[in-house]
This record gives C-alpha cells, sequence and structure tokens, in this order.
C-alpha cells in the first residue's frame, strides 16, 4: 500500500520515523489548548478538536498522497485567532471560528485548482520572508508576555519584569533547559523541555495534578459549526473578510513552503515538481475545515516532520504512525490540562518556534530598499499591532507603491495590486 520497496524503507525505519515526529510536534497539543483556550474556547473542546485536526489532515497525507508529512494547527494562527480576532475585533469564538471555516473551505476549493499554486507564485518572496518572520516575532512576544518577562510600562507601552517573580524564574529556567536541548540537536527537545519543566514545577508545588493523569476523551460542545451557511452569514455581519484572507494567505503559502521543503529532503520531487500534490494540498485544507467545526485555529504542514525524514520516513506509513500516537494522546486531557494552565511551562515553546520562524529574514534582499521596506513594515507592524493581518495589509501596500516609485510596476504581478486595494479600503474603512 505504501510502496515500501520502492521508496528504499521498511516497516520498522518508518514507525521510527512517525514516533520521532510525534515527539518533535506533539508540543502542539499542550500549546494549543493554552492559547485558544484564552479566547474562550473550554479546554477540553480545543485539546480534542486540536487532536481531530491532526489526525484528520495527517492521515489524508498518508493515505492519499503517501507523504511523510503531519498536518496540525499551526503556531501564529493560533496567536492571531486568540489575541487579535477574538480580543480586537470584539467577535465571540464561535464568530472567530466562523472565519476559519470559510478560510477552509475557500483553501479547499483553490486547492481543486491551478489558482493556488499561481497565488504562491504572485506572492513577493520578500513579503514572504517577512510575513514568517513577523509571526516568529509575533508569537515570541506572546510567550514573553505570557509569563511576565515583559510587562505593561506606562510611559514606554512595554517593559522588563521582575525576575524575582517564581512565574518568571520557572519560564527562564524552562527556556535554559529547552534552548541547551536544541542546542545537543535532541529530539522533540521542545516537548521534553516542557516535561522537564513540568517535574520542576510539580517538586516546587506550583503544578498539581488534581483532575487526575487520564479521562475519556470528550468534546464539551460538541459540533460548533453545524451550519457552513451560518458560518458565512458571520463572516459577512462583523465585516471579517480581512481576518478570512490573513487565514487563507498565510496558510497557503506556510503549508506549501514546508510540503516542498519536506519533500525535497526526502527525495520525493520529480523534476522539481512534487507528485500527487492535489492530493496533498487537500489535507490541510480539510483539517482546517473539519478543525474549525470542533473547534481550532487552521492546520498547517509540520516543518517537525523534516526531523521524521531524517530518521528515514519516505512514505505515508509514518504518518499513520503519527496519528495514531495524537489519537493515544486524546486520553490524556487532564495531564495536558494542568501543564497548559502554568504559562510559565507553554511559553518557551512559543519563544523557540519564534526565534526559528525569525531565520527566514535572511533570505530577505536587505540591499534593495523597495523590496527590504515592505517585509520590515512586515515584521515590525505584527507583534506592535498584535495582528497578523495588519502586518500583511501594510506589506502589500506598500510593496506595489515602491515598485511604482521605482519605474519597476510591471514586475508586480496583477494580484499583488488587487490585495493593496482591497487591504486599503480595510484599514481606511472597515473596523479592525
Amino acid at each position: 500500500m505504501f510502496n515500501l520497496k520502492q521508496n528504499n524503507t521498511t516497516v520498522k525505519t518508518e514507525l521510527m520515523a512517525g514516533f520521532t515526529t510525534f515527539l518533535t510536534m506533539v508540543y502542539i497539543v499542550v500549546v494549543n489548548p493554552d492559547i485558544l483556550s484564552k479566547a474562550g474556547i473550554p479546554f477540553d473542546q480545543v485539546f480534542l478538536a486540536t487532536i481531530i485536526a491532526a489526525v484528520l489532515g495527517t492521515l489524508w497525507m498518508a493515505l492519499f498522497a503517501n507523504y511523510p508529512i503531519a498536518i496540525a494547527p499551526g503556531m501564529g494562527l493560533n496567536a492571531y485567532f486568540a489575541f487579535s480576532v477574538v480580543g480586537n475585533n470584539n467577535v465571540d469564538y464561535t464568530v472567530a471560528l466562523s472565519a476559519v471555516f470559510v478560510a477552509g473551505i475557500i483553501f479547499l476549493i483553490l486547492s481543486l485548482t491551478s489558482f493556488r499554486e499561481k497565488l504562491i507564485l504572485a506572492i513577493p518572496d520578500n513579503l514572504k520572508h517577512g510575513i514568517t518572520a513577523g509571526i516568529g516575532l509575533f508569537i515570541a512576544f506572546i510567550g514573553l508576555r505570557q509569563t511576565g518577562i515583559i510587562v505593561d510600562n506606562a510611559e514606554n507601552l512595554v517593559g522588563l519584569g521582575d525576575f524575582k517573580s517564581t512565574t518568571v524564574i520557572l519560564a527562564l529556567v524552562g527556556l535554559a533547559i529547552t534552548i541547551i536541548l536544541f542546542s545537543l540537536n535532541v529530539k522533540g527537545a521542545l516537548f521534553i523541555g516542557m516535561i522537564a519543566t513540568s517535574i520542576i514545577a510539580y517538586f516546587t508545588g506550583f503544578l498539581s495534578f488534581d483532575n487526575g493523569i487520564m479521562a475519556t476523551p470528550h468534546l464539551p460542545e460538541g459540533l460548533i459549526i453545524s451550519n457552513p451557511f451560518t458560518a458565512f452569514g458571520d463572516v459577512i455581519q462583523h465585516g471579517l473578510y480581512a481576518v478570512v484572507f490573513s487565514f487563507l494567505l498565510v496558510t497557503i503559502f506556510d503549508t506549501t513552503g514546508t510540503m516542498v521543503g519536506v519533500a525535497e529532503q526526502a527525495g520525493l520531487m520529480k523534476n522539481n515538481k512534487l507528485p500527487k500534490a492535489r492530493q496533498a494540498l487537500l489535507a490541510d485544507s480539510l483539517g482546517t475545515s473539519v478543525g474549525a467545526m470542533f473547534g481550532t485555529s487552521p492546520t498547517t504542514a509540520f516543518i517537525e516532520s523534516t526531523s521524521g525524514v531524517a530518521a528515514g520516513g519516505r512514505t505515508g506509513l509514518t504518518g499513520v504512525t503519527v496519528s495514531v500516537l495524537f489519537i493515544l494522546s486524546a486520553f490524556f486531557a487532564p495531564l495536558v490540562g494542568s501543564i497548559s494552565g502554568l504559562s510559565a511551562i507553554t511559553a518557551p515553546a512559543l519563544i523557540i518556534v519564534g526565534s526559528l520562524m525569525m531565520g527566514s529574514i535572511s533570505d530577505i534582499k536587505w540591499n534593495e530598499f523597495d523590496e527590504a521596506f515592505p517585509a520590515f513594515l512586515v515584521i515590525l507592524s505584527m507583534p506592535l499591532t498584535s495582528s497578523i493581518a495588519t502586518g500583511i495589509a501594510l506589506g502589500f501596500i506598500s510593496y506595489p507603491l515602491l515598485k511604482l516609485v521605482k519605474g519597476k510596476g510591471k514586475t508586480v504581478h496583477p494580484l499583488v495590486y488587487v490585495f493593496a486595494v482591497l487591504f486599503l479600503y480595510q484599514l481606511v474603512f472597515l473596523p479592525h
């Protein structure tokens, strides 16, 4: 079924690769509920929705595309959902999930056509790099804020927190442990770092397991979105067009870029093309749509899949292994709930993932001002406005403007001009 011989792999290798990938990305079942519960979604709801979205997306990728690429709710977009869409738009989380669902449906339609590939090509590379780096800075800032390392300041808006605070000390210890593990190239460094910090927190009296360790998985609210037409109505009623577009844009090129990167590492690219690309591209759009119905933010292909590829994973059997392990993790909600309830344990993961995403900043053409400044504007504005959408908007508006001034207007794809006009209208005339 998985063509193991043709891909020069074995069942044992694929199982070990799946376990490796799972270990490096299982932190998402702790961090995602922690972030989205701040938007008001019940913890148990997000926890199980995260697992459902991950299992569905990863199984689709494994069974229909036969790729060792895992899918799960993406970092950055979950923070954008909780702190910008719900926090800044004064909407209920059910309305915000409607925006995710609509983005997923549009995403699904685009994945069935060639438009998704054209959209990827239309977006300037420097804006792509800027958006990735900006999201990284945004989630790292959230991690610093949650632990009290960075606090409100009346004169400068933000300032340094109290380093005598037990929460700050625990967070710094957890960050130090995880950084050391990363430096030593330990597989699953983020997850192991959280476990080590949890053990320290437990023995110092900051963490308790009053609700036990295991429980039968359940969804307190069942299906949050059961009527697709209502979801579209919510988006129109609350004018969440820019939110839908932001979810759509970030997920499209983030997932596509990750898929290509992992496929190249695994030697799966044929003549610079991804075989079964359409089946693969459907995985994250399905995960996003179904995940929104249950209660989680958009899914994306996880770059952590490269760890499984490095361990020898070459086929969908790696993905099936990841999915089975995610299903088993569904029985540990009380354990995860206790850990995620202490921000000092989960925040180091946000800070480190943010630093990894900042790596794309090196690919920006800093010596060309008309290329560099729009990217800089994206990076700067995302954390300062607590909005991925605003960062993308300012980048898309400034990029074609500078190109026109430099006499390079014809080098800009027509779609970028369309996006620039739409974003300008949104910033000036629509609430945000």
